[in-house]
């Protein structure tokens, strides 16, 4: 096997910026030589760690994510620790939601701390679908297959406590700019937010209101540009206590709630 030094020095030259972290990963989760080889060869050629070990990890919890599906952020971790906080302080029954669940990573995060919580996680990307089932179906979240709220059976709709989304949010025409291994290997849909961004947090704000108990929260990932606009598309559909969220010293997310309690 060969040493750490040697397998950061190959990523180095190839531009990972962590190469000393990913090389402990890569001799860490990788059973031989050869294995190893070809691992180094892929992330070489720009392919996402992730996708290359098969997992990600997020909020503390090892996912399972497949090449081609969209790597959880660690940006993220912010919307689901505030999740994590509403859906513990909110009385019985807790039912949280999230759309556009990828690899099924926060709802796998919400159901795992709270096994009280009835979770639910919903996609149209039937790759991604394979992920979430995996990683969700021993800690019971229910996985759907669909656009946006589609699929919801009735009984929840009205019900929800935490409503989530890790919307596509990067404007259609700056795709170009992002790293090779993210507009390379991950899904466009994942990524491509329309013209500016907030094509699909308008639609998943839109179906809030009626997805929410009352009291009930939704939160939404934005880039900080994009934060005062969609603050304003939370209040316009009648959301209430409109708030941006934080990461250190970055807003990563949005949130309202419906009125009520």
């Amino acid at each position: 096997m060969p040493s750490a030094p040697r397998v950061a020095a190959r990523l180095a030259a190839a531009g990972c910026i962590a190469p000393d972290a990913e090389a402990a990963l890569l001799l860490a989760d990788t059973p031989g030589d050869d294995v190893l080889d070809a691992r180094l060869v892929r992330r070489e050629a720009g392919e996402p760690l992730e996708h290359i070990v098969g997992w990600a990890s997020f909020a503390g919890r090892r996912v399972a994510v497949s090449p081609g599906v969209f790597v959880p952020r660690p940006r993220s971790e912010a919307l689901v620790a505030r999740a994590l906080d509403l859906l513990a302080a909110a009385p019985p029954p807790r039912v949280a939601v999230d759309l556009c669940t990828g690899s099924g990573a926060l709802a796998v995060v919400l159901a795992a701390a709270l096994p009280d919580a009835r979770v639910l996680a919903v996609d149209d990307d039937r790759r991604a679908l394979d992920d979430a089932r995996r990683n969700g179906a021993p800690l019971g979240v229910e996985v759907l297959e669909g656009d946006l709220d589609a699929p919801l059976p009735p009984d929840v709709r009205g019900a929800v406590a935490v409503l989530t989304a890790i919307v596509p949010y990067v404007p259609a025409d700056e795709l170009r700019y992002l790293p090779a291994e993210a507009r390379e290997h991950e899904p466009r849909r994942a990524l491509d937010g329309g013209p500016d961004g907030l094509d699909l947090l308008r639609r998943v704000a839109a179906a809030a209101p009626s997805l929410l108990r009352p009291g009930g929260h939704v939160l939404l990932e934005v880039a900080a540009h994009q934060a005062a606009t969609a603050t304003k598309v939370l209040e316009l559909v009648g959301l209430a206590r409109v708030a941006v969220g934080w990461d250190d010293d970055e807003i990563t997310f949005v949130e309202g709630s419906a009125p009520g309690p």
